[in-house]
């Protein structure tokens, strides 16, 4: 009796042209194929190299355990395919479903090979469940792992678009900050900040916080550093937008700030950054005002 394994190996090897009619037929059939996101072309031809890299893998290793060094260029292709279905807007299940629609064909060609051997083909079947069960769910952990870095990115393309750093004036630029304050986006609007100070060469940065809808220890803490860092490049920072609500909780939580100046209104600072760096407005702009 031949090895558990040994008939995939030959159904694989031997039919892959069948095997690859079967498979891409039943993927057309199934609601699973989107043709608003993939042609057919594109999908036979995935279903092509994936058959082409399995009977690679397991001429060598082991059916049922592809974490071996033979199964890299399956598991380095599913990644692949997943990356690109979670880019194209598939769903999980949707992306799973291209490995798993291959039991069908694969189990029709078995039923053939054994006959009336019911042993042997439950025990192939077995262990053909169980490789493609393992590849569907390295699968979906490639597809979920795809789409939690494109939402990561997301997030911190749209953090850096709400913490614009303003050049207000010759060596004056302002930070307005609008919404939530934790420890990431401080790490961006820092980073965007001290940029902004080297390519300008700015004396004083005005960050402004009245959008910011709470201020507590950690939001204050956030603040101190921003304000540090950028005191380390050179320039001074004034914290504008301090409302009375927001004093009072500051003070209430003993967040020491003596040592960085403070204004109630971005125009109170803008007055003071003016004052510091010994501008003066245009002619023109003083007889408009």
């Amino acid at each position: 009796m031949p090895a558990v394994g040994h008939t995939l190996r030959k159904i694989v090897a031997q039919n892959q042209k069948e095997l690859l009619a079967e498979w891409a037929q039943a993927q057309v059939a199934s609601t699973a194929l989107r043709s608003d996101l993939m042609k057919e072309a594109e999908l036979r031809e995935q279903s092509r190299e994936l058959l082409a890299l399995m009977k690679s893998a397991m001429e060598t290793g082991s059916v049922t355990q592809i974490d071996g060094a033979q199964w890299n260029g399956v598991r380095e292709f599913l990644a692949r395919v997943s990356k690109s279905r979670a880019s194209q807007g598939f769903t999980p299940s949707e992306t799973a479903t291209f490995v798993f629609s291959l039991k069908q064909p694969l189990f029709t060609r078995m039923r053939g090979e054994f006959g009336n051997d019911a042993q042997g083909l439950a025990d192939e079947i077995w262990a053909t469940t169980d490789l493609l069960d393992k590849l569907g769910l390295f699968t979906t952990e490639a597809f979920v792992k795809s789409r939690e870095d494109v939402i990561q990115r997301q997030q911190r393309d749209m953090m850096e678009l709400s913490t614009p750093v303003v050049q207000l004036w010759d060596n004056i630029l302002a930070l307005p900050l609008i919404g939530t304050l934790d420890s990431e986006r401080t790490q961006v609007v820092m980073e965007s900040l001290l940029q902004k100070i080297v390519e300008t060469g700015a004396a004083i940065s005005i960050i402004d916080i009245t959008g910011v809808p709470t201020v507590d220890t950690l939001v204050a803490q956030h603040l101190l550093k921003t304000v540090a860092a950028a005191r380390l490049m050179g320039a001074d920072c004034i914290i504008s937008g301090i409302r009375p609500q927001i004093a009072q909780t500051i003070v209430h939580l003993g967040v020491n700030l003596s040592e960085v100046t403070t204004k109630a209104s971005l125009a109170d600072a803008f007055a003071i950054a003016l004052k510091r760096t010994q501008a003066r407005l245009p002619q023109q702009l003083v007889a408009k005002a």
